[in-house]
């Protein structure tokens, strides 16, 4: 018990001496042992280094899971030692969800067997997606969050206890400097009687502030190479970094192919059996559409070029758009999107929401059809347009 208590009051002790050593250096009563430039060079990157990976971990995740609910709810598995429940994507939920539909609707028919071609494709995208959480899990963030709980704590810890020594050291030199300074004036204005026993007693105090002033210094020593080990080590934390960066982007590469190849996988699937589920589907038909005010209809989407009965002979005869009569059968209606001015007098001139027939000729560009409203005739752009029947 009296062990504790002692320990207890020369920790107190300790504490008190640094608090007012650190006070004192706030208020510029005392000076402060500053470290050498590389040093500071050495914390000022390790901090950078933090506070960046921090923000780059906190940014992956909300990019592998947008949701926040989920998030915290993963966070808490973690920190419970719990595995986290497999969660399934929403791209094979909605594939599931179309399935569905698919059995209710009916597979035979052309709306029910294309929702089974399109759900089976948003599940393989669905189980891309979820290929790509794991492997960035993995490779990427667990690294980025072992770093920051395990060798930034520890450098952590170590810089608090070399600010202690430092304390420790500055407080030691404040007294020793104290004590050189009684034991001057005590020899400046001497007392006949009382002379021997006092300068004894001074010299003997810068005795012991000397070499209290030795342990601490050699302490801060060892603990500021203890520190600066440490800190260099974040170079070592920045090539693993990087090795864990090249490893998402290959992560992320694979995961854009699978999903660009499984779409136009689907499309060619889709395109193959047009003809089937529209047998009265006329020639050069596309649902591109691209949106109002200036924007490029090639720059907003990538339409897919229909293919085109009949071969193309750029060498035929032209025909003028007045000598052109309209198909008996092919006609559609179709509704215009957004104005459009001619550019020449092969097109036409195009209002929102108005109702043109149109129809494609032989040989014509996949992106222009006929138009026709009232007594004129003119090209017109597919892009601008929604087919109606």
């Amino acid at each position: 018990m009296d062990f504790s208590v002692k320990k207890l009051a020369s920790g107190a002790g300790v504490f008190f001496t640094r608090a007012v050593q650190f006070t004192e250096e706030k208020l510029g009563q005392a000076e402060k042992t500053e470290l050498d430039a590389h040093f500071e060079n050495l914390l000022s990157r390790a901090d950078s280094t933090k506070n960046w990976t921090e923000k780059i971990l906190r940014q992956t995740e909300v990019l592998l899971q947008p949701n926040p609910s989920a998030r915290i709810e993963e966070f808490l598995y973690e920190k419970l030692d719990r595995k986290i429940p497999s969660r399934i994507t929403n791209g094979e939920l909605l594939g599931q969800y179309m399935v569905d539909a698919a059995s209710e609707f009916g597979p035979g028919t052309s709306y029910g067997s294309t929702l089974i071609k399109v759900g089976e494709a948003q599940r393989r995208l669905g189980a891309a997606d979820r290929d790509f959480i794991q492997s960035s899990m993995i490779n990427f963030l667990t690294p980025l969050r072992n770093f920051l709980e395990g060798d930034w704590k520890t450098i952590l810890r170590e810089r608090r206890l070399l600010e202690n020594r430092r304390l420790d050291l500055d407080a030691s030199k404040t007294r020793l400097k104290k004590a050189k300074a009684a034991e001057a004036k005590a020899a400046a204005t001497p007392d006949f009687q009382e002379t021997r026993p006092r300068n004894y007693v001074l010299s003997a105090s810068a005795s012991a502030a000397e070499q209290e002033l030795r342990v601490a210094q050699t302490e801060f020593d060892r603990q500021a190479e203890v520190t600066r080990l440490l800190l260099e080590g974040i170079s070592s934390t920045h090539i693993n970094h990087l090795r864990c960066l090249h490893e998402f982007v290959e992560a992320q590469a694979t995961y854009y192919a699978q999903c660009y190849q499984y779409t136009v996988d689907l499309q060619k699937l889709l395109g193959s059996s047009d003809g089937e589920m529209f047998p009265g589907a006329f020639v050069g038909e596309t649902n591109t559409q691209v949106p109002p005010s200036g924007v490029s209809p090639s720059a907003a989407t990538i339409p897919v070029v229909p293919a085109v009965v009949g071969p193309c002979n750029p060498s035929a005869p032209s025909m003028t758009f007045t000598e052109v009569s309209p198909p008996s059968t092919g006609t559609r209606k179709a509704r215009v999107l957004y104005d459009y001015d001619a550019a020449d007098s092969s097109e036409l001139e195009l209002l929102a929401d108005e109702l043109i027939t149109v129809y494609s000729l032989p040989g014509m560009d996949s992106d222009w059809l006929m138009g026709e409203k009232g007594n004129k005739k003119g090209k017109v752009p597919v892009t601008y347009l929604e087919l109606l029947n």
